[in-house]
């Protein structure tokens, strides 16, 4: 089918990007807020605040490694019916939450339901993208994620000091019946992402994480903890630099870099493949951490912001059409799955890690560690899957080479 026939702009496409932007947006939106609602109205010691905004990661996590399986199971529309109940359960119960342990028990669970939800939109775009447009499609996608990124932390910051908690969990609420009316609308093919019977006796690690991710989900975790040190830090050390507004405009100027980039990256991705993306946004990604480890001035806070921009907001859309790339499309449920968890595991247990490096070396050498990680995914990378790209190791090659087979099988099992 020619390129120009497939369209990429239908009405499930932009139902799905929307339903995945507002998740995300809540997810950033309370996770700047919970700390202060815990210390201030729970009496939180700073470990317990921490705890629960972490939480809420380990229930991401949880809730990633069951996902892929049940996706291929239930088929993606019941997972996200399902994702979106449980979120909207969650979401509402933030409004009794007398003490820290129900705190964490209910951050806990509204993880594990984003953590279902988001699996189950990135698994649903991969079949809704024409495969030609591929990497473009993805790349708009992910504009959703990265928006949410930039809005929802300045969002939260926002509202709690205007309107208050009880008034951002009620609106919240709003936004997740929406994403439930919306994904009702979604009309696409459900992709056939279960396995045959016989393949598929007994429990096996490869039914929650894909064994095939192996080469990114190393580069995953280091990018995601490279990542973490800005997340989990900006705050503090721009207020102690006197750069706070900065601070607070890192994450537009982020937004903004890739809002303009990415459909153009997506058009490489496609035409010139990946390497050609990724070698320069692990690049970009750590000369952008170093600039903000020396800033001392506005302009610089925001320049680093334009090199992280293109670092890791490339990598988290180029990195999931690497993801749907690499597997056969019974895979990509699970595949999806790995992906995100890997980050995930970067970006939550980062800031604790290097919490502890901070104390020792101070902010500037901290932000070094991270800019080291950043390099070392760029090693990775290439050893574990950029370098075979193109050749007859390439993977892409033998996931569709494992689809033929299985195809050829059914076809002779329907003729048989």
């Amino acid at each position: 089918m020619d390129r120009a026939k497939e369209a990429l702009w239908t009405k499930s496409f932009v139902l799905d990007t929307l339903i995945n932007f507002l998740v995300f947006l809540i997810y950033y939106l309370l996770i700047v807020i919970i700390a202060v609602v815990a210390k201030d109205s729970l009496h939180a010691t700073a470990s317990q605040a921490g705890l629960a905004v972490g939480i809420y990661i380990i229930g991401t996590v949880v809730a990633r490694l069951l996902a892929g399986h049940f996706i291929g199971t239930f088929g993606c529309r019941k997972m996200l019916y399902g994702g979106l109940l449980i979120y909207l359960i969650s979401t509402i119960m933030y409004f009794y939450t007398p003490n820290l342990i129900l705190l964490d028990g209910v951050r806990f669970l509204n993880g594990f339901a984003y953590g279902i939800t988001s699996t189950a939109t990135s698994t649903i775009i991969a079949a809704i993208i024409p495969v030609s447009r591929r990497g473009e499609g993805i790349n708009y996608y992910g504009l959703s994620t990265s928006l949410a990124a930039a809005v929802g932390p300045f969002l939260g910051i926002l509202m709690l000091h205007t309107v208050g908690y009880n008034l951002i969990i009620a609106f919240c609420v709003v936004l997740i019946v929406l994403c439930g009316i919306g994904s009702v609308f979604m009309k696409f093919k459900e992709p056939k992402l279960a396995i045959e019977a016989e393949e598929h006796k007994g429990i096996k690690i490869s039914d929650y994480v894909e064994p095939r991710m192996n080469s990114i989900t190393l580069v995953s975790v280091l990018v995601g903890f490279a990542y973490s040190g800005i997340i989990g830090f900006m705050a503090a050390y721009t207020k102690e630099l006197n750069l706070i507004m900065a601070g607070t405009f890192f994450f537009f100027v982020y937004a903004i870099v890739i809002t303009i980039t990415r459909p153009l990256l997506g058009i490489l991705f496609d035409m010139k493949g990946e390497n050609f993306v990724l070698y320069p946004c692990f690049v970009s990604l750590a000369f952008g951490i170093y600039l903000f480890s020396i800033a001392q001035s506005t302009a610089l806070v925001l320049l680093s912001a334009v090199f992280v921009g293109l670092g890791y907001g490339t990598f988290m859309s180029n990195g999931q059409a690497v993801t749907v790339k690499i597997v056969p499309v019974h895979r990509i449920g699970v595949a999806t799955s790995t992906y995100f968890i890997a980050l995930d595991i970067g970006l939550g247990f980062g800031p604790y890690i290097l919490g502890a490096v901070q104390e020792v070396v101070g902010y500037t050498s901290m932000f070094h560690v991270t800019v080291v990680a950043a390099l070392v995914a760029l090693g990775a990378y290439y050893l574990l899957y950029g370098r075979h790209v193109g050749t007859d190791k390439d993977l892409s090659l033998k996931a569709r080479a494992e689809e033929e087979r299985i195809r050829n099988r059914r076809n002779n099992g329907k003729l048989a």
